[in-house]
């Protein structure tokens, strides 16, 4: 190999790992926002209304102060963008070790994020009837309808996320990118994700385990997702200087 080629050759590496590096960037920063946002728009705003009772007082609950829904809908389209870059970005930094695995991770985060922007769509509907900017017969029914389909939507939505987050668990572990602990625990919040919607597919009487399955999903998928969120950005800057292995240059976390 001449000089020149091989002067080439690494300029077209730096370049690759350059652009890998900013994918990897902007996925590690979508992930941040979207702690923020999903924490302010589910557990501020939605909780609070779903938690009110019947369909009248979830109808007052949103019109004792529309702006705030307004803001949590905002919050959830927000969302629904930076599940997109999120799964480029993963795709983009996880491509070389395997594209078909990289590719179907990616499927099944885009999958969940049609399925999150129907939600949105329906929470959206439901603010306008209990607010009353559309006019229905029955506005407490159809809003308590309406909310309980944002919910449903979600929920089944976060069964392809478990897969996503499945896959992602399975690719660090086979190969060898990052801490093997952070694949198992990206798996077991895959795992609870799916069992969550299976439970409320399949149990008569969801909220007599409404709690217990919230801690079984929150607890291992913060600790993952965030766990997931710092090593993005630190294989961001490890591309950005440089520092990849010699396997097809992907990073060792």
């Amino acid at each position: 190999m001449t000089t020149a080629t091989a002067t080439t050759a690494l300029a077209a590496t730096r370049s690759a790992d350059t652009s890998r590096a900013a994918a990897t960037l902007w996925a590690g920063i979508g992930y941040v926002v979207l702690f923020v946002a999903a924490i302010a728009a589910n557990f501020g705003v939605v909780t609070s209304i779903t938690a009110a009772g019947d369909s009248a007082a979830m109808v007052a609950a949103i019109a004792a102060d529309p702006s705030a829904f307004r803001l949590a809908v905002l919050a959830f389209g927000v969302i629904f963008v930076l599940d997109v870059v999120i799964a480029w970005g993963l795709h983009v930094l996880l491509r070389p070790t395997g594209e078909m695995r990289s590719l179907l991770a990616a499927w099944m985060r885009l999958t969940y994020t049609v399925l999150l922007g129907v939600a949105v769509g329906l929470m959206h509907l439901a603010g306008q009837v209990a607010t009353g900017a559309l006019t229905v017969t029955d506005a407490a029914g159809t809003t308590a309808l309406l909310m309980a389909g944002f919910d449903i939507t979600w929920i089944v939505g976060l069964a392809a996320f478990g897969v996503h987050l499945l896959v992602i668990g399975w690719i660090l572990i086979r190969s060898h990118v990052a801490p093997r602990v952070l694949g198992i625990g990206l798996m077991i919040a895959g795992a609870a994700y799916i069992a969550d919607t299976v439970a409320h597919v399949l149990v008569a009487d969801y909220a007599a385990i409404a709690d217990v399955m919230l801690a079984l999903v929150a607890v291992p998928s913060m600790l993952a997702e965030l766990g997931l969120t710092v090593w993005l950005f630190i294989a961001a800057r490890r591309l950005q200087t440089g520092r990849t292995t010699p396997r097809q240059a992907v990073l060792a976390a």
